[in-house]
């Protein structure tokens, strides 16, 4: 990746722009930098970044809520890597109160992804379980704190004792460290055998079919991301038997009026939550924006626990 200049985008229909302050780096930036993550076709924007915070400085035609000034956080379809981006309308979110440019940059793309795969999509209600795999991902870290704070137990796996410490920290009621425990096993021990209402795997791959075992009757399994692969093996018979859910999804190529739902829902129900503290925002480390090579190579080595962020000066 390599510093360009570029002219300044000019906000569309129902668009903001948006002088960015800070931006997250995702494992799909990384993904689209190798090549494998293209941008959807509506699109031409060839700019990694899918999260910004900022300053709003100018307006499209027929936007209604935003005002010059307004402080905000965005979820974008590409171009956050940037001094200035644009955002549909209804993807900002205002900036929660107490927290910084940095640390709201670090929102959007992990709390718009849990909401629609964890709760609209596999429908987790207060009182269910979830397992959450990658607990200390940026991901993993939004998904124990939104289930925890709407009532939900949470399990997770990590790769270290240091990561499975910081998760039960977040509110996580056991973490399994996958590299010396079967989580299986353990889920089975913890869930006297009953398993877990939800699942959100990032995984994939030799995960699958341990997945569907440690799922309870009726229980929901949610892809987001296939790191050890997407072909896999499974029984049927289990899944007929236990009357289980394989869903997932991706957010990237879907509409703004979805997108904008979303929005409205973390508005709703997840912000005020962040304003009172009983969820924050989760951040390892930055790099000033011209490191981005720097932060990618970071969250390639997944020794991270949290979000990665890119500040503009």
């Amino acid at each position: 990746m390599q510093q360009a200049e570029r002219s300044q985008p000019v906000p569309g229909n129902g668009e903001v722009l948006i002088k960015v302050h800070a931006a997250g780096v995702n494992r799909p930036d990384v993904a689209q930098r190798k090549g494998k993550y293209p941008p959807p076709a509506w699109t031409v924007q060839d700019i990694p970044g899918l999260e910004v915070a900022g300053e709003v400085i100018a307006l499209g035609d027929n936007v209604s809520r935003w005002h010059t000034g307004d402080l905000v956080c965005a979820l974008v379809t590409g171009g956050g890597y940037a001094e200035y981006c644009t955002a549909p309308e209804g993807q900002c979110l205002p900036l929660p109160d107490g927290l910084s440019m940095t640390e709201a940059a670090s929102l959007p793309e992990t709390f718009f992804t849990v909401w629609s795969n964890v709760f609209d999509r596999a429908h987790l209600q207060p009182g269910e379980t979830l397992l959450v795999h990658g607990g200390s991902s940026g991901i993993g870290a939004a998904a124990i704190q939104m289930a925890t704070a709407l009532g939900s137990k949470v399990y997770v796996t990590a790769g270290s004792d240091e990561k499975c410490r910081f998760c039960e920290r977040l509110g996580a009621v056991a973490a399994i460290n996958y590299k010396t425990q079967n989580f299986k096993d353990e889920i089975t021990q913890l869930t006297e055998g009953i398993g877990v209402n939800v699942i959100l795997d990032m995984i994939g791959g030799d995960y699958t079919s341990d997945n569907l075992t440690s799922l309870s009757p009726d229980g929901r399994l949610v892809m987001i991301n296939t790191m050890k692969g997407s072909k896999v093996n499974v029984d049927l018979a289990l899944i007929m038997q236990k009357r289980l859910t394989i869903t997932g999804s991706t957010l990237r190529i879907r509409n703004t009026d979805f997108k904008s739902a979303i929005a409205h829902q973390l508005e709703t129900h997840i912000w005020p939550l962040i304003a009172n503290g009983r969820i924050k925002a989760v951040v390892y480390k930055t790099f000033p924006a011209d490191k981005a090579g720097m932060a990618h190579t970071l969250m390639e080595s997944s020794e991270h626990i949290g979000k990665i962020i890119l500040e503009f000066n």
